[in-house]
């Protein structure tokens, strides 16, 4: 579901980013960085790091500074989100 999820959020993205381009919408531009930091980004870090920290190639006690990285990125993507909603052309 997560490789699901990361498509379809790239895809949404990639669709905003066409709204951007055709119209050259400042609020466009945030919101496709937004679900594409939201999405994208952020199920793809979780997973890389996942499997790091599963496999050893990364030591454990760097579980939280990661899990807070890829909250953040998640906290970005969203205030994108609603800084498109409410941005002046």
């Amino acid at each position: 579901m997560a490789a699901a999820s990361t498509v379809l959020g790239l895809f949404i993205g990639w669709q905003a980013y066409r709204g951007f381009r055709r119209n050259a919408s400042r609020s466009m531009r945030y919101l496709s960085v937004g679900l594409i930091l939201l999405t994208a980004v952020t199920f793809t870090a979780a997973f890389v790091g996942s499997a790091l920290l599963r496999y050893g190639y990364l030591a454990g006690d760097l579980r939280g500074p990661f899990t807070l990285v890829v909250r953040t990125l998640q906290f970005v993507g969203l205030a994108f989100i609603a800084y498109s909603l409410y941005a002046r052309p």
